[in-house]
């Protein structure tokens, strides 16, 4: 997360619809996101009732998705802010930082996902003890190793182990293919959250 600082952030408007701006992440403190916004923004207002948001970020074809639960943060880190990000001294110098607030996403998941690897590479984490995201491919017994999902796979990352097919979880893009095409449906998506 530290080598993406700025990142597109999404919550709900006011009518309803999701709403999204660019927002950059100032801090990374004990691996939780850092920014700030103003509080005459309608962002500050939506981060305050809803307290939820999600974000992306991507830098030389690797990206960051993050979903979690936003506070205001220790005022105290504002002079680090400025300090590490000193281009944001002249967008507010010291007389207008009254208006800013401090925020954290401090509990969320959130996946890190790389396409400049092959096969392409996604590791899923969490902040603050939340939950893993558990959506993944797998293949159950009801395989019948006739192979057509390793013909498919676009990242060449189903194995045979001599009994059945696996799939590799880091390197899965999570197109559907090899579930779509497996005729014996064996291939299950554990997880219908994405």
């Amino acid at each position: 997360m530290k080598r993406i600082h700025s990142t597109i952030v999404a919550t709900i408007g006011n009518d309803g619809h999701p709403q999204v701006r660019a927002i950059d992440i100032m801090l990374i403190e004990s691996g939780k996101p850092i920014f700030l916004t103003a509080r005459g923004k309608a962002f500050y207002d939506q981060l305050i009732s809803q307290k939820f948001v999600a974000l992306s970020g991507v830098k030389e074809g690797c990206s960051i998705s993050l979903r979690g639960k936003v506070r205001k943060a220790e005022p105290n880190l504002m002079e680090k802010i400025f300090e590490q990000n000193p281009y944001m001294q002249t967008i507010y110098p010291p007389s207008a930082r009254s208006a800013l607030t401090v925020f954290e996403l401090y509990e969320g998941q959130g996946e890190y996902f790389d396409l400049n690897s092959r096969p392409i590479y996604r590791q899923s984490f969490t902040i603050g003890g939340a939950e893993k995201n558990k959506l993944q491919y797998t293949v159950t017994s009801a395989c019948s190793g006739c192979g057509l999902c390793l013909e498919i796979c676009p990242q060449h990352c189903i194995e045979w182990n001599g009994k059945k097919a696996r799939i590799q979880p880091e390197h899965c893009l999570h197109c559907g293919l090899c579930f779509e095409r497996c005729p014996q449906q064996a291939v299950v998506r554990t997880d219908e959250s994405e």
